[in-house]
């Protein structure tokens, strides 16, 4: 019987070691893997010591600590920096159809930690060269049916991640019922969350969509309103530590997860998607033979400005694939459709905005809904012929839906298998087209995700860049899929051109992306808008809108801005949005508040560029600390006197810069 265990439970680790990023991973790992499995086997015969299967794994800096506990029954872990409790007992565990992982649990083995070291680069995001540290344990453990179960457990400076393997050969087809995670806030801790729609509510049926605006500084333990729950990344405060919870390595086989909408205590449990969240008839939940693993669920932890640095949401991703590295090419487009709507795309209009695009040195023009009928292929070609003089690429829109909404808009229907996707990418690519955003997913269960992942295979093959509306969020998709450059997944400045509300929402609800939605992922919210919208007073100022060019980070961005908007911005303006950078060396937090205000710094090469939102309706004054550019002399472009004016002048980086910020302002610092 002994015998037995050893071999499952090196069997287990093996699974692990082998699956997903963890395997394709550059490893500096003490001990080896040998000796990992020699004290898994010493584990599983009784020669570890109790006390090691119940010590902390700590992270490299030794800040951060998680204990796991297996006892009556349960597996719980607890979460502590700098011996202040983060989370409480938490349960972990899984359900699956013909077998209880998550209850009559007992211990088989537990590894040594051993460290993992991994280096990679991103084209799109906060940082281009990364390296993640983490010391890692595996924990195996059996039923009352001997039926066993792994969790991965991971700790780095900046937070925790976990993950479970189940490669149990008495269940060659794992179905998953229900995850039994949980996040346990001590009390007094406050939430930033953002609530998940009702599958097939909204416009057209279009539901969940990740649009909703932020409940801020709530009380955990505070219900949801809605039945589906709250989203990820979900942000939360407990004394001076702040936790940011999601997910990462999605690669088609498990559901996109959530929080669920009861949080009784202050302990948030995993939520599923609802039934109608999937590709025509297809799969909610993880159903697969063979070994079973479910994406790792991350913590970012620490000081705002350790949570906002972090890149756990990529670190914790599967390596990229193999993509044409001549073809990532991140960049700023013009988009016709953010203002001017469905009666813009038409030919003249978008030759109109090509030359635009080519006038501020932008890299791309978007042509939304309906081209196929107001333009036409043939046209089309023409456009692309004439935009690839200008040096400017074109970006096509497509529905990806089949019968899960009621949306009109077109061409649609025409990427739902492999073959129609094969044909249509070649046509694309025959004809110059540089990439697509592709609109209007059903939500996020499993066969959802894994249409997700199809198209972007098959766009990858055909060179194409990809931007999905619509959407889920990416959870470090643009690591793992290089010509994935954005996503919506956000309320974004569409709806603030809808509704008088949502602009006046607007200012407060930027100053809460870069802690929650854009934290790891590249955003689409389109912005930068210095002229008017049709029947909205703007609520924020030209210095904010010049500051969110900087401040949101997406592989391409779309600003929404006309020409006639662009012509009424001074020189220098109009000369800072024909340069602002394509993509990042290196980013950090300067100072912020989640849903109050935000001050991001952002280096391209060797220019710093620092940009900072007001998200209050009242003057602020904020004394930044730039001592990390050193001595760089720049200019600040801020808010001037008049409404929808600037005013620029000469700075100096030093060790302190002070700002004031107008209500629902902004500024930009070049050094």
């Amino acid at each position: 019987m002994v015998n037995t265990t050893v071999v499952t439970a090196l069997s287990c680790a093996a699974a692990i070691l082998a699956a997903g990023p963890a395997a394709a991973q550059t490893n500096t790992a003490s001990p080896t893997r040998a000796a990992t499995a020699s004290a898994l086997a010493a584990a599983a015969t009784g020669s570890a010591s109790s006390a090691a299967r119940f010590a902390a794994l700590r992270s490299p800096d030794n800040h951060i600590a998680v204990t796991v506990r297996a006892a009556d029954g349960k597996l719980t872990y607890t979460i502590a920096r700098d011996g202040k409790p983060v989370l409480l007992a938490s349960e972990l565990g899984l359900q699956l159809a013909g077998a209880d992982l998550a209850n009559d649990l007992s211990l088989v083995a537990a590894s040594a930690p051993r460290a993992v070291e991994d280096h990679y680069q991103m084209a799109v995001g906060k940082r281009k060269d990364i390296t993640y540290r983490a010391n890692e344990q595996i924990w195996s453990l059996q039923n009352a049916k001997q039926q066993k179960i792994d969790v991965v457990f991971r700790v780095s400076n900046d937070g925790v991640a976990f993950r479970y393997v189940v490669a149990e050969p008495s269940l060659p087809l794992k179905k998953l019922v229900q995850e039994h995670t949980t996040f346990a806030l001590p009390a007094g801790a406050k939430a930033w969350l953002q609530p998940m729609s009702v599958a097939q509510t909204g416009w057209s049926n279009t539901n969940p969509s990740y649009e909703e605006h932020y409940q801020m500084e709530i009380p955990v333990g505070a219900k949801s309103p809605t039945e589906a729950g709250w989203v990820f990344p979900a942000l939360f405060r407990t004394g001076a530590n702040w936790l940011a919870i999601s997910e990462a390595n999605m690669d088609g086989s498990w559901q996109a997860s959530r929080l669920a909408q009861d949080s009784s205590g202050g302990e948030y449990r995993i939520g599923n998607p609802m039934a109608p969240e999937v590709y025509t008839n297809g799969g909610l939940m993880a159903e697969v033979e063979g070994t079973l693993t479910s994406p790792w669920r991350i913590i970012a932890l620490g000081s705002l400005s350790t949570v906002t640095n972090s890149t756990l949401g990529t670190d914790l991703a599967a390596p990229a694939v193999a993509f044409d590295a001549t073809r990532i090419k991140p960049g700023r487009a013009s988009w016709s459709w953010a203002i001017l709507k469905d009666d813009s795309i038409v030919y003249d209009v978008q030759k109109k905005f090509i030359d635009y695009a080519a006038d501020m040195k932008w890299e791309y023009t978007l042509i939304d809904v309906n081209w196929d009928r107001n333009i036409g292929y043939d046209k089309i070609k023409e456009l692309a012929d004439y935009a690839a003089k200008k040096n400017v690429g074109l970006i096509l829109w497509y529905n990806s839906s089949g019968p899960w909404n009621k949306t009109e808009y077109s061409p649609k229907g025409q990427l739902l298998t492999h073959e129609q996707r094969v044909k249509e990418f070649k046509r694309l690519s025959d004809i110059g087209i540089k990439g697509l955003k592709i609109d209007f997913f059903a939500g996020d269960g499993q066969s959802m995700i894994a249409y997700y992942n199809d198209i972007l295979r098959d766009a990858a093959a055909a060179g194409l860049l990809v931007n999905f509306h619509g959407s889920t969020l990416p959870r470090g998709w643009h690591r793992t899929w290089p010509n994935l450059m954005t996503m919506e997944a956000i309320r974004g400045f569409e709806f603030t051109t809808f509704e008088q509300k949502d602009q006046e929402a607007m200012p407060s609800h930027a100053a809460m992306l870069p802690f929650t939605r854009n934290l790891f992922d590249p955003m689409d919210f389109t912005p930068v808008v210095f002229g008017d919208i049709p029947k909205i007073k703007r609520a924020s100022t030209n210095g904010f809108e010049l500051a969110t060019s900087v401040l949101y980070l997406s592989g391409i961005q779309h600003f929404a801005d006309t020409p006639e908007g662009m012509a009424t911005a001074p020189d220098y303006v109009k000369k800072f949005m024909q340069n602002v950078p394509r993509s990042w060396d290196d980013s950090r937090l300067v100072d912020g508040y989640p849903g109050k205000y935000a001050v991001v710094a952002r280096r391209s090469g060797d220019t710093w560029y620092i940009a900072g939102i007001n998200g209050a309706d009242k003057e602020k004054t904020l004394t930044l600390d730039l001592s990390f550019v050193g001595s760089k002399q720049g200019v600040i472009i801020t808010d001037g006197k008049e409404a929808r004016s600037f005013n620029q002048r000469a700075i100096a980086a030093g060790k302190k810069v002070v700002v004031t910020v107008k209500p629902h302002g902004g500024f930009v610092i070049q050094l």
